[in-house]
């Protein structure tokens, strides 16, 4: 064991050496090469929270509404019920609040989920639309009230 330990000792004084004589042939040319300081980096933003927000149009059922929510945001029964009475009731009801990318998808989601086959009359998808948090509720208020924005946005 004790070989191996002068082995080391012997390459580490090696580098050392090696390391000196580098610096002092830098030292003596002409050409003085600054090294770059790095810029310090900007601390990552933590996303905007915007909020999946589910609009009244009179021709879905409570059952729709209710299938829907479990089925695009895997909501409990209770949970998707308060969706559906609240959209009922105030006209609006916020389904999810997360990231803009997340919430345009499940806005599309929404749109893309078809007709109501309980009611004869139905013509298509419910609406949504998506807000920044701060206009509206949390994820679990469910009865938010705030501000609206086009569809689509």
């Amino acid at each position: 064991m004790g070989g191996r330990v002068r082995v080391f000792a012997a390459r580490f004084e090696y580098t050392k050496s090696m390391a000196s004589a580098t610096s002092n042939e830098q030292a003596g040319s002409q050409t003085a090469t600054a090294e770059p300081k790095a810029a310090p980096r900007p601390q990552p933003r933590q996303p905007h929270q915007w909020n999946v927000v589910l609009l009244d149009d009179q021709d879905h059922t409570y059952e729709y509404v209710i299938q829907m929510m479990q089925e695009l945001f895997a909501h409990s029964k209770p949970r998707a019920q308060q969706v559906a009475k609240a959209v009922d009731t105030q006209g609006r009801a916020v389904c999810l609040t997360t990231h803009k990318e997340h919430a345009e998808l499940k806005r599309d989601q929404i749109h893309g989920y078809g007709r109501d086959a309980r009611i004869a009359g139905c013509k298509g998808s419910m609406s949504a639309i998506i807000e920044p948090a701060d206009l509206g509720g949390e994820d679990g208020d469910a009865d938010a009230k705030g501000g609206g924005g086009a569809p689509g946005n």
